[in-house]
């Protein structure tokens, strides 16, 4: 693994925790051996090769020696640079994108997610078609010995990629059909929708888990799931939502993959509320929130939809700076200190769900004759009777409900 710093250039994320997070995207993959990482500091991009003549001497020799099959470079490598490296090296090679679409491929499990990881992969495809064959350069077209030249190799390959896209985005578009009509299924069945977005590995699916009492899959790994789950819970007032488990999100996400995977995380999206899960112990933990910021502000998760942060995995700090997080987060009211490893702090974030989710209350006066018993049981039963007065026709109430209860009333 090799994580190139263009010092001219120099990424906001410190180097080596970065290359940490490289290290882990290749462990997540199955298979793969990490036998040895490495920051490798250049003045600049070399167009044609990357990296310097010196350095690419260097690392064959190295590679060589211990007999490496896969080069995995932590950032963009284009297509003649990619080309140009696996000719001089002898390996195969895979960049940042390469590298988190393959991890992709391996962990999509639903109709859904396998296309969108295959359009993914073949857009990427598509930018990397290089002339790497002489003898493939240019067919002859036309008739007899005056044909003009027909079209290159790569022409003939990237016809052939555009025209699987179209196959696969038709088929997605009956897949993306279907989950509208589960979408516009739910929004009939008066149940908030509660989103949990976050970075990779910062234990969403754990607390998913721990809310809904499933089995998501979950595992100290980055993109441990992909799929969404959604699942119904109630929550401590008695009232039930439904919880969404999304896919996590990476810094230099790439493009290809938010744009395949924009119709899965459109669940964000209908979100009435979104909890930001967040590994408090890891130490790029603010640069990861930022990460995540801008990802659902490129989806149009704007600042009108309610957002509660979570820190989780508390239990991995220190004591003492446990503490100083629990009374930070409390002097916050947004934001919410758990560990979904062992539970701590879920019942006060749950209360805290039910809290932001609670629809606004008017008061209102209704005036109800001897006769109506049935409606009068009812207000009572929801709990919204502030004051009751009897009169000569009836009972005058002084109520406080939601729209959602003044409708219901009226239906009775």
């Amino acid at each position: 693994m090799i994580h190139p710093e263009i010092r001219a250039d120099r990424d906001r994320r410190e180097a080596e925790p970065a290359l940490d997070e490289a290290v882990a995207l290749a462990a997540a993959l199955p298979g793969l051996d990490v036998v040895g990482s490495e920051i490798v500091r250049l003045p600049r991009r070399h167009p044609g090769m990357l990296f310097g003549t010196g350095k690419i001497e260097e690392l064959k020799t190295r590679l060589k020696a211990a007999e490496v099959e896969l080069v995995l470079i932590d950032g963009h490598v284009g297509p003649v640079q990619q080309r140009n490296l696996e000719k001089e090296w002898g390996v195969k090679l895979l960049d940042r994108t390469g590298l988190i679409l393959e991890i992709f491929s391996d962990r999509a499990r639903t109709r859904e997610g396998v296309l969108q990881v295959e359009m993914a992969a073949l857009t990427y495809q598509r930018t990397r078609l290089v002339r790497a064959w002489t003898h493939l350069e240019r067919q002859r077209g036309g008739l007899g010995f005056v044909g003009g030249p027909g079209e290159t190799q790569i022409e003939a390959d990237r016809r052939a990629i555009d025209e699987q896209l179209v196959r696969l985005k038709r088929q997605l578009e009956k897949v993306v059909k279907t989950r509208t009509l589960h979408r516009e299924a739910r929004a009939k069945v008066p149940f908030p929708i509660v989103a949990l977005v976050g970075y990779t590995n910062a234990g969403k699916s754990t607390l998913f888990n721990r809310l809904t009492g499933s089995e998501v899959f979950a595992k100290d790994m980055l993109f441990a799931t992909l799929d969404p789950t959604m699942r119904r819970i109630a929550l401590p007032t008695g009232e039930d939502i439904i919880l969404s488990d999304t896919v996590g999100f990476i810094s230099d996400l790439p493009t290809e993959l938010v744009a395949a995977f924009r119709a899965t995380l459109e669940e964000v999206l209908d979100a009435d509320l979104v909890c930001h899960v967040r590994d408090i112990s890891h130490p790029q933990t603010e640069e990861q929130a930022e990460d995540v910021a801008a990802i659902l502000t490129s989806l149009g998760v704007g600042e009108a939809t309610p957002q509660i942060e979570v820190w989780n995995k508390i239990d991995l700090i220190p004591a003492d700076e446990r503490d100083a997080a629990f009374a930070r987060a409390g002097r916050r009211g947004e934001i919410h200190a758990i560990s979904a490893l062992t539970g701590e702090g879920v019942a006060e974030l749950m209360v805290a769900i039910a809290e932001r989710l609670r629809p606004p209350t008017v008061t209102d006066t209704i005036r109800l004759s001897f006769a109506a018993g049935r409606e009068r049981a009812w207000l009572h039963e929801e709990g919204v009777v502030e004051d009751e007065r009897q009169t000569d026709e009836g009972y005058s109430l002084t109520v406080r409900w939601t729209e959602r209860q003044k409708d219901r009333f009226r239906r009775l």
